[in-house]
C-alpha cells in the first residue's frame, strides 16, 4: 500500500474514534437530565405553628420524701400557674418522680382550675383581701401607670392574669402555694360593676358618678 493510502486509514479511524467518544459523551450528559425530566421535585415548606396564647411560669419545684414500708419514697412537688393575661388564671400543684412529670401534671391541673377576673381599666374593681390556709393577700386598685406592687406567688397570678395596676400585700403565711391560692380566692371573689349596677338599678354612667 502506498503511504497516502495509510495517512488516509488512519485519519478515517481518528475520526471515527473522536465522533463515537463525542457521542457517548453527549448522550451521557442527557441521560441524567432525560430521567430527572419525569421527576417533580419536593419543595420543603416549612409551616409556623401558632403560638399557644396560654403562658405558664414555674412558681416553685420541691423534694419531697414520704416514708413508706421498706423506706422512703422520694418525689417532686412543682407548683405551676397558667393564664393567658386575658381575664382568665389558675394554679396547679402535682407530685411526681421526675420533676418534667410533675410540672406537666401541675399545668394539666392549673388548667382545669381556671377562674375569670373581672378587670376594669387594666384594674381590679374594688379592694379586697382573700384568705387560703393561714395565708391571706390584700388587693387594691391602682391608678393608670402604678404597674404590679407585688413580689413572688402574688406577682406571677396578677401578671398572668391580665391586671396591669394593682396593690397588693401578702399577710399571714409567706408560702408561695398559700399565697398564690389566696390571690386566686381574691380574684374569684371580685364582683364586676356591671353586676354591683344592675342589682342597684342604675347604669353603669350613674354608678361610677
Amino acid at each position: 500500500m502506498d503511504l497516502e493510502n495509510k495517512e488516509e486509514i488512519v485519519v478515517e479511524e481518528t475520526a471515527t474514534e473522536t465522533t463515537e467518544v463525542a457521542a457517548a459523551e453527549e448522550t451521557s450528559e442527557e441521560r441524567p437530565r432525560r430521567r430527572g425530566r419525569g421527576r417533580k421535585q419536593k419543595i420543603e415548606t416549612t409551616e409556623e405553628k401558632p403560638q399557644s396564647e396560654w403562658v405558664e411560669r414555674v412558681v416553685q419545684i420541691s423534694r419531697v420524701t414520704k416514708v413508706v414500708k421498706g423506706g422512703k419514697k422520694l418525689s417532686f412537688r412543682a407548683i405551676v400557674i397558667v393564664g393567658n393575661k386575658k381575664g382568665q388564671v389558675g394554679v396547679g400543684c402535682a407530685k411526681a418522680a421526675e420533676v418534667i412529670i410533675a410540672i406537666q401534671k401541675a399545668i394539666a391541673d392549673g388548667r382545669k382550675n381556671l377562674i375569670n377576673v373581672p378587670i376594669f381599666k387594666t384594674t381590679i374593681p374594688h379592694p379586697i383581701t382573700g384568705r387560703s390556709g393561714a395565708g391571706s393577700v390584700m388587693l387594691k386598685p391602682a391608678s393608670q401607670g402604678t404597674g404590679i406592687i407585688a413580689g413572688g406567688a402574688v406577682r406571677l397570678v396578677l401578671e398572668l392574669a391580665g391586671i396591669e395596676n394593682i396593690l397588693a400585700k401578702s399577710l399571714g403565711s409567706k408560702a408561695p402555694l398559700n399565697a398564690a391560692n389566696a390571690t386566686l380566692e381574691a380574684l374569684k371573689a371580685l364582683t364586676p360593676f356591671k353586676e354591683v349596677a344592675e342589682k342597684r338599678g342604675l347604669t353603669m354612667a350613674e354608678l361610677l358618678n
